[in-house]
């Protein structure tokens, strides 16, 4: 809440009346509501707060405690309206919520306070709350499932994939780098144009030793690759690429070391060695079912978005705008999370977290329709988490994290954590209970 707005004189009292209310319907979803509470509750306030301020305040001429209450109003004046305003301004949001059965979103927007002594304190209140939702008919919706299909050429690509994780690095002597060697490089980056769009002078040079460069990655620079080519350990080279983004960027590079990647044979040796197989033909089979394993996975993951989609699809209008920046904080939080988890510093990636944000925005919005909608059908239907369901689910929880289940649920509960698992396992069964009575045509 601002800070509210102090107005001056008047010590006239008005008769004792309630609350006044003003409701608008910005939208469907966004309210205001003007809100003036009676000088009389205006006026107890702040004679409370004269009255304690009054035990502490040092007023000279007047032992402590002793000075009248109309003298420390006069000295605190704006102090004591201010703090009047922030006691009964959230009391009269929360009264006017109750009494009105309104459950905001977030957290009520207020503004245009206004307080005084002897006249009603009004101030302006905004909230956006959840839409009327229509499920409509949703018994034997028809969703689509991807045919699973395993070919022994998915199968090979495995098993080179498999061949190049247990691939032996080797030094190379006597001849130059090549393409998919690995190269070892003490090098000095300077930029000497910055990227398109930007402005100021170049960053200091970025200088690193031992850094390890795959020629032919795709994350190399384009153009980078071809100088390395030919080099021998101990050659030196300067060149300039442009990155992408219009960076003009000049290298020096000294090639300290240069292996190669040794695939072993595809025999039973090797599926000895990566399976623990007795022969080839086992760890083909043991592929062929680990991928019709993840491509079943896969297409399960599209039929619950598709099912997802068509119940998006079912609220055309607008949805509060806080539902949707908590979806966008949690998909933003939790790339952060993926990349702390590989090492990696979120704040020094290159990374434009508002540009990525906005872009995520429209699958936020389909993502809190689709929610809102599972809700509606939640309630219709009576599908709730049971207590069971929800202590076995802290027990997962705390089971994963190397953790107690009553720590775990302490944990929880300190952020209303217990009642959003809860909401997310209510939800879950409720997309089970669709997917159970849809009519899937494999397409």
């Amino acid at each position: 809440m601002g800070s509210p707005r102090v107005a001056g004189g008047g010590s006239g009292r008005s008769p004792e009346r309630q609350m006044k209310v003003d409701f608008t319907d910005v939208s469907d979803i966004r309210k205001r509501v003007a809100v003036e509470v009676p000088s009389t509750t205006v006026d107890r306030e702040i004679e409370r707060l004269s009255q304690r301020y009054r035990r502490s305040v040092r007023i000279p001429g007047f032992r402590p405690g002793k000075a009248p209450a109309r003298l420390v109003l006069q000295r605190m004046r704006e102090q004591i309206l201010q703090e009047a305003a922030q006691n009964l301004v959230p009391k009269a949001v929360d009264d006017l919520l109750r009494e009105r059965d309104i459950r905001p979103v977030d957290t009520p927007d207020i503004h245009d306070v206004s307080v005084d002594e002897g006249r009603p304190l009004t101030f302006t209140a905004t909230f956006e709350t959840l839409p009327e939702v229509e499920a409509g008919e949703y018994d034997g919706l028809t969703l689509r499932r991807k045919p699973i299909e395993v070919t022994d050429a998915n199968i090979d690509e495995a098993l080179e994939q498999l061949r190049g994780r247990a691939a032996r690095e080797e030094p190379v002597d006597g001849r130059g780098a090549a393409h998919g060697n690995l190269v070892t490089v003490d090098a000095e980056r300077r930029v000497l144009r910055r990227p398109d769009g930007e402005t100021g002078p170049p960053p200091a040079p970025e200088r690193r030793s031992g850094a390890r460069i795959e020629i032919g990655a795709a994350d190399n620079p384009p153009g980078f690759d071809a100088h390395l080519v030919g080099l021998e350990a101990g050659a030196t080279t300067r060149f300039t690429v442009t990155e992408p983004g219009g960076a003009e960027v000049e290298f020096d590079v000294r090639v300290t070391a240069i292996h190669e990647r040794v695939l072993p044979d595809l025999d039973d040796d090797f599926a000895r060695a990566v399976g623990s197989l007795e022969s080839l033909a086992d760890l083909r089979a043991q592929a062929a079912a680990d991928l019709r394993a993840h491509a079943e996975r896969e297409a399960d993951r599209r039929l619950r978005d598709e099912l997802l989609t068509q119940l998006a699809g079912r609220m055309p209008g607008d949805v509060p705008e806080g539902l949707v920046n908590r979806e966008l904080d949690r998909r933003l939080e939790r790339l952060a999370r993926e990349l702390l988890a590989q090492r990696i510093d979120p704040q020094q990636t290159n990374i434009d977290w508002n540009e990525l944000r906005e872009g995520q925005r429209p699958a936020a919005v389909d993502t809190v329709k689709s929610a809102l909608v599972l809700d509606a059908i939640a309630g219709r239907e009576q599908i709730e988490a049971t207590k069971d369901e929800i202590d076995k689910e802290i027990e997962r929880l705390a089971e994963r994290a190397n953790r107690g289940a009553q720590a775990m649920r302490a944990i929880l509960e300190k952020d209303d954590g217990v009642a959003s698992l809860a909401l997310g396992m209510r939800r879950e069964k409720t997309i089970q209970h669709l997917l159970s009575h849809a009519t899937i045509v494999e397409a």
